[in-house]
């Protein structure tokens, strides 16, 4: 392959990943959208940023499906419209309802995004070469979310409606992804190489519910968790969003170094680092610099469990089930995110008697610290097996 098509294809890439960044777009503004809808419970608010993947589970189980009826360019054509149309949506009422929907539909462009960056990152690169590509990707998505969150948050200055403009980057992606994909085609299941998952993958797939259970609480949360002066501030929380995306960016394209060095100790790494991260977030709510040092550590989680974990769920399958195998994992990933609020405010309820954001991290730091724990350990009894 040539380095200009090569070139074309990551640009691709990167677009079908700002589409995964869309996903938070509302964030920086959720402080405001709970002031403006009052009687909308707090649960409901925080799910217009997980409530994409409760859809995006479904389309990306059909994914795995879909490819061998349609091409992956064509159906990441569509995801990319869709993203950007139901980004516009809102525009139309001033109805909570409405927004709610327009973010629940662009689950579809969020499945197909999500399950298919990888099957095309695996279809067109092998070996270290992938390790490398799959950083990128990673990384791409955090620059997604670097500009998503942080223009979203200049933008929600304003009005909290304002920060709906920045779905035009579905359009932009649209037009790239046009231009610069390659369409190869129906995937072919011959009767000797049948769509099949392992053992491995459902492993894989379960630890990323766990990781995305824990994790999304930073950007479900830090519009509401700031204090002091900074309480409210919008830009301020879609500065740190910035910067947690931002932080995957730099660990995306540093991916290779780091995996040898973690081998393949990598994801309880990646799940630890949120675990710092979080801790910083409960102790410091006021301080900005430590804000950011938190939001730091829990997009290097991010940057780091995503690709590794797609990496590893396509190196475990066949390539003709590489679709299916990506779109297990995003399943079970949009799975953790979609239950995360309901299941960790009603925890916080349980044990500390109310819900509150730092009674939200001061579970899932523990919890996702005794997770990777637990991975370490099985991972060396596997080792001295």
């Amino acid at each position: 392959m040539s380095k200009g098509k090569k070139i074309k294809i990551i640009i691709s890439i990167a677009a079908i990943s700002f589409i995964q960044g869309l996903q938070y777009c509302v964030s920086p503004v959720l402080g405001q959208i709970q002031e403006h809808y009052p009687d909308v419970n707090i649960s409901l608010v925080q799910m217009l940023i997980t409530a994409p993947a409760l859809l995006s589970m479904i389309v990306a189980v059909l994914s795995g499906w879909l490819v061998l009826k349609i091409s992956k360019k064509k159906l990441l054509l569509f995801a990319s419209l869709v993203a950007g149309i139901t980004g516009f949506l809102p525009y139309l009422s001033d109805s909570f309802g409405l927004l709610f929907f327009s973010r629940t539909f662009y689950g579809v462009g969020l499945g197909l995004a999500t399950a298919l960056n990888t099957a095309v990152v695996a279809e067109f690169f092998e070996g270290d070469e992938r390790v490398s590509v799959m950083g990128i990707q990673a990384a791409s998505v955090g620059a997604g979310m670097v500009v998503v969150t942080t223009v979203g948050g200049m933008l929600g200055a304003g009005g909290f409606k304002n920060a709906y403009l920045i779905n035009v980057i579905g359009f932009i992606s649209l037009i790239l992804i046009a231009c610069c994909l390659p369409d190869t085609g129906k995937a072919q299941a011959s009767g000797s190489e049948k769509i099949q998952l392992n053992k491995e993958v459902f492993k894989i797939s379960f630890l990323g519910m766990l990781e995305f259970l824990f994790l999304i609480t930073f950007t479900t949360n830090i519009a509401m968790h700031l204090s002091g002066n900074l309480a409210g501030n919008t830009a301020v929380s879609g500065n740190l969003t910035g910067v947690f995306s931002g932080s995957q960016i730099v660990i995306g394209l540093i991916l290779g170094m780091v995996t040898k060095i973690t081998k393949k100790y990598t994801l309880p790494v990646a799940m630890l680092s949120f675990s710092i991260g979080g801790l910083l977030l409960i102790l410091f709510p006021s301080n900005l610099i430590m804000l950011m040092a938190g939001a730091v550590f829990c997009g290097f989680s991010q940057g780091i469990f995503i690709p590794q974990a797609m990496v590893d769920v396509a190196g475990a399958v066949k390539p003709v089930a590489t679709a299916m195998a990506s779109a297990c994992f995003t399943c079970a990933m949009c799975f953790g995110q979609v239950i995360s609020p309901t299941v960790l405010n009603t925890i916080s309820k349980l044990v500390f008697g109310e819900v509150s954001t730092t009674n939200v991290y001061i579970i899932s730091v523990i919890g996702m610290t005794v997770v990777a724990v637990i991975t370490i350990i099985m991972k060396r009894r596997k080792e001295n097996i």
